[in-house]
């Protein structure tokens, strides 16, 4: 007879083991770079999830989400995310410092993760107080305080987001946050069993079905490769994104030679980028590359944008360059926060790169 954790612990093991299976099968065709990179992917996802498998949510902390080595299910460099998880019925409270972020927002979510999540209550830079320095302070749960910030926590809330919107995040200074609980809580056992089973059965299921959800995910895109569509199912919050924001999104196939020309009409919001990604919803290297642009970043004339997505800079003047990394395939989004109406869809081109240019 074993006990529930080795059982999990057996199943996590096969699960990564099948995983990686469905990835070197799904990636058979492509390239070699193409394969490592699924695997590579998948490694970023466990990573991700053991950051926060052991969850303390009486002392909880904000973990900070989606760093390059944890890249997992379209990442956003321009972002710095933080994550706790905590009990609805819990008080607590979180200090940060904003740093020269452009927006700061804290967001409660419900559901026990993944597709079923929802925002359920929320705080932003139009009502959190700053002091000079960019300083924050905020109640989260328990009885309003008189005077200070405070957010309730909803019957059901089972995690905490912060958020921090920067403009040109590589050269801003990045700000930080933390949380503690209210009043001191209980010393907790050295460890509990079944959670700890419970919480490798979460790991488990999450790293068996990684592959298929790529591979749903990206359905859309590589069936009408070469388009920009509305993402209407990331609308309102859903699946841990940010309430507020109009997704655009589109998948592009080039040969080495070709460049997809994206040209838009830009909508009055309160921020926006544009992000390249590979196959597996990792964002690509920003480190080193340039694939992000944000409205303070990217070249607008006339209230309109125009980028170049390809292989090589084809140096033009009017043109933003989003660096493919020379993948032949890859996913595209443009985020737009709290805009006026929704973002009209821009004219999306195929062409030889020799012969990106200048609008007529």
């Amino acid at each position: 007879m074993t006990h529930p954790e080795v059982d999990a612990w057996h199943a996590l093991v096969e699960a990564l083991r099948a995983a990686g299976e469905r990835v070197v099968a799904d990636t058979a065709e492509l390239s070699r770079a193409e394969q490592a990179d699924g695997l590579r992917a998948l490694l970023r996802s466990v990573a991700n999830h053991l950051g926060r498998l052991e969850v303390d949510r009486d002392r909880p902390e904000l973990v900070p989400f989606n760093d390059w080595r944890q890249k997992f299910l379209m990442d956003n460099p321009d972002f710095r995310y933080w994550v706790a998880d905590i009990h609805d019925d819990g008080s607590y409270r979180i200090r940060g410092n904003r740093g020269d972020a452009a927006y700061v927002s804290i967001t409660v979510y419900a559901g026990a993760g993944g597709a079923d999540a929802q925002a359920t209550a929320r705080i932003d830079s139009d009502a959190l107080t700053f002091d000079e320095s960019g300083n924050y302070d905020i109640a989260l749960g328990g009885d309003r305080h008189a005077g200070g910030d405070w957010l309730g926590l909803p019957d059901g809330a089972t995690a905490v987001w912060v958020r921090h919107f920067h403009n040109d995040v590589r050269n801003e200074t990045v700000g930080w946050c933390a949380i503690d609980p209210s009043a001191d809580p209980p010393i907790p056992p050295p460890i509990d069993p079944d959670r700890f089973a419970r919480q490798l059965g979460k790991l488990a299921t999450a790293t068996k079905y990684l592959p298929q959800i790529w591979s749903a995910a990206t359905a859309a895109d590589t069936a009408r490769p070469n388009e920009i569509r509305h993402w209407e199912e990331m609308a309102g919050g859903a699946v841990y994104t940010e309430p507020g924001i109009h997704y655009l999104r589109g998948g592009w196939q080039l040969a080495s030679d070709e460049a997809l020309l994206i040209e838009g009409e830009l909508v009055d919001c309160r921020y926006w980028n544009i992000l390249a990604y590979n196959r597996f919803l990792n964002s690509l290297d920003y480190r080193h590359r340039r694939v992000s642009y944000t409205g303070a970043t990217a070249t607008v004339v006339g209230g309109r944008y125009r980028f170049v997505l390809a292989a090589e800079n084809p140096g033009a003047d009017d043109a933003d360059w989003i660096d493919t990394e020379g993948r032949p395939e890859g996913i595209i989004v443009l985020r737009f926060l709290q805009p006026q109406q929704p973002p009209q869809l821009p004219t999306v081109t195929r062409m030889p790169l020799r012969e990106i240019g200048t609008p007529a």
